[in-house]
């Protein structure tokens, strides 16, 4: 069984120049050619192609990708322990680089008073200012907003690192709740959740019940915020949702 360049390049998801550009320097030579001369890829090809396209997705130069592929020492099992090594590493950086990203978007939702190296400090390689527009645009005229901006205008580098333990802390009580099985409508996860709110009245804005049901929907309705939260534990961005949302049930009903 044999394909054609066109067929490989749908498969693949590339186009016919760049496997062109591959046989020309010698990475992905065709095993075989037609009558006509045209390239012809069995199953080994495509099995060096795959290769070739997760290194390259990695940012690996096409000389080093060769390199890697035609060590005579290595074999199938050494590459997949590599590329296991290697997407681990990048995982653990793409789950760093998402929770840095909230802390972020909250940073900027609150307002800060940070130099350059104490933003770092706190909220890692991400700059909260480059959220300043979407903030703007969301919540820029809500007095939660502004008051907000008010309260932590003077707030230093061990502030903001007070804020965030304390938010470790509760999303680390809010996950034994779920792994102990305990509903998100039981007295301790409400409890939690009454804690999380008050957390915010002290630190930001006055956060009523209403206030707390809209954040809790937003963390489930807002990818970003959804994707963070649950790194901690898969489904916690809606299990933390209905504790918030019954947790105001019960202190206004």
């Amino acid at each position: 069984m044999s394909w054609s360049v066109g067929q490989v390049a749908g498969f693949a998801g590339v186009t016919v120049r760049t496997l062109h550009h591959y046989d020309a320097i010698g990475l992905l030579v065709p095993s075989a050619r037609s009558h006509a001369g045209h390239r012809r890829y069995d199953d080994a090809d495509l099995d060096r192609l795959q290769q070739i396209l997760f290194y390259r997705e990695l940012g690996f130069p096409l000389e080093e990708v060769a390199a890697l592929l035609d060590d005579p020492d290595a074999d199938p099992r050494a590459h997949l322990r590599r590329q296991h090594g290697l997407l681990t590493a990048r995982i653990e950086r793409l789950q760093k680089m998402a929770a840095a990203v909230e802390q972020a978007m909250e940073a900027r939702t609150m307002g800060i008073n940070l130099t350059p190296e104490e933003k770092f400090e706190v909220f890692g390689d991400f700059d909260p200012d480059q959220y300043q527009e979407e903030v703007q645009e969301r919540w820029g005229d809500t007095d939660a907003y502004r008051q907000s901006r008010e309260r932590t205008a003077s707030y230093t580098k061990e502030d903001w690192q007070r804020i965030q333990r304390e938010a470790d802390e509760l999303t680390r009580r809010f996950v034994a709740l779920m792994e102990a099985g305990e509903p998100a409508d039981s007295e301790a996860a409400m409890d939690v959740a009454e804690d999380h709110r008050q957390g915010i009245a002290r630190n930001h804005y006055d956060c009523g019940y209403e206030m707390h049901t809209c954040l809790g929907e937003m963390y489930v309705n807002d990818e970003r915020f959804t994707r963070t939260i649950d790194q901690a534990r898969p489904g916690l961005a809606a299990y933390m949702r209905d504790a918030i949302l019954a947790n105001a049930v019960r202190h206004t009903a």
